[in-house]
């Protein structure tokens, strides 16, 4: 579907004459203009600090961690009162402000976002609104998500300048190509959507079926009361130590390629999959990985191809008894394994620990359906992903074509 919709706006596309301008090649009709010439640039407020300001709140307030990393939306907010308002003079944006940071290591980011309410934002925010009958804001907003504005940035503590900003040079291209434009974007954009509708959706059923197959079993059968609680009668209460001999991964490979090749065809995992490839491998067979610190401490899965493991993770070397590693990876992650990690700093989970702890282990058979019920699911959540992958790559595509004018929409239909 994305590649018949990139051809479909292809093949109605005319042939355009272009311009050489500062921006580089243009279409002839399209002008170019500075970002302060035709929108108001500003910043956020200082954030409000004490406890005092945040109770009973009713006022969202947006920071950058707000900001989805990945997607261009907000995904959370603060809540202030009045007295939040008052005391730090802060000016409320309305509903569809474009934001971004301007100051911080979050400035690499790239992040985007329009407001999806009128609120307040910090003053590491930049906001940007359109000012001119001549620019529409949909359109601006994604103008704004084509442009790399850090990459110029030197390493350290970058800053965008509200000043910097307003020099930015965007094209101006007649109002109704631009609805063209955002309306095509904005339907991929739902599309995209959708598709975190419907993985949210599989995740949230496996995370049901883990709660029922993981505690009841597959059979109804009577249950039996162990101190971590019921469990089916045919099931045991081992200890993992009992289970499996873990082993601590080694420092990644020195060369990694994003994609395998014949000679680097080996995947490197880290703490929550795969994070390249190398032409080295450390582990042959099937192994569970279990993340050992930081961020995905805790997270287990299985594999069984050779592979690297890096050091940030454990994988289990031996199998002291018969078991399913399907089963026992997701039983783990049902588990929480983070939960009994140390925290100085960050989280880390060690050998010792993950030995210790005792979970329910039912028949090898029963394990083996359990298994293949979840892997359903997974199946299902991993082609949801990919088909997400496509529109996020359809997406970049044609925000490139749309805004730099190779491809016209004019005289399409939308």
């Amino acid at each position: 579907m994305a590649q018949e919709t990139l051809e479909k706006f292809e093949g109605e596309n005319k042939e355009n004459n272009f311009k050489q301008t500062e921006i580089g090649l243009i279409p002839e009709d399209w002008e170019v203009v500075r970002l302060g010439e035709v929108a108001e640039v500003k910043a956020g407020q200082s954030a409000p600090q004490g406890e005092k300001y945040f109770q009973n709140g009713k006022y969202p307030f947006i920071r950058v961690q707000h900001i989805d990393n990945n997607d261009y939306k907000i995904m959370g907010w603060d809540l202030i009162n009045d007295m939040a308002v008052k005391d730090y003079h802060l000016k409320l944006f309305s509903k569809g402000t474009i934001v971004f940071p301007k100051s911080g290591a979050a400035v690499y980011l790239e992040k985007r976002a329009m407001l999806p309410f009128d609120a307040y934002i910090v003053s590491h925010l930049c906001a940007v609104n359109s000012k001119s009958e001549k620019l529409l804001q949909r359109f601006l907003f994604y103008f704004l998500v084509s442009q790399k504005l850090a990459k110029k940035k030197a390493e350290g503590y970058p800053t965008l300048n509200l000043s910097e900003v307003k020099e930015i040079l965007i094209p101006l291209l007649p109002l109704s190509e631009q609805r063209k434009i955002a309306r095509v974007l904005d339907k991929i954009q739902q599309a995209i959507e959708l598709q975190d509708r419907i993985i949210e959706q599989a995740k949230n059923l496996k995370k049901s079926l883990m709660q029922k197959l993981f505690t009841e079993g597959l059979y109804g059968e009577e249950q039996k009361e162990m101190e971590i609680g019921l469990i089916p009668k045919s099931w045991t209460l081992v200890n993992l130590g009992n289970v499996f001999q873990l082993k601590s991964g080694k420092t990644r490979p020195k060369t990694i390629l994003k994609y395998p090749t014949d000679k680097f065809r080996y995947p490197v995992f880290g703490g929550n999959g795969i994070l390249g490839y190398s032409d080295q491998y450390l582990f042959e067979g099937s192994t569970i990985v279990i993340g050992r610190v930081g961020e995905y401490c805790g997270i287990a899965y299985p594999i069984s191809a050779k592979a690297w493991i890096t050091d940030n993770a454990l994988y289990v070397v031996k199998k002291k008894i018969v078991y399913s590693e399907y089963y026992l990876a997701n039983f783990l992650n049902y588990y929480n394994l983070n939960k009994f990690s140390k925290r100085a700093g960050q989280p880390v989970i060690s050998q010792g620990v993950i030995y210790a702890l005792k979970i329910p282990l039912p028949p090898l058979e029963e394990q083996k359906q359990i298994a293949h019920i979840l892997s359903i699911v997974d199946e299902k959540i991993e082609v949801e992903q990919m088909r997400k992958q496509v529109l996020k790559e359809l997406f970049k595509t044609m925000l490139h074509k749309l805004i730099s004018g190779e491809i016209r929409l004019k005289e399409v239909e939308i």
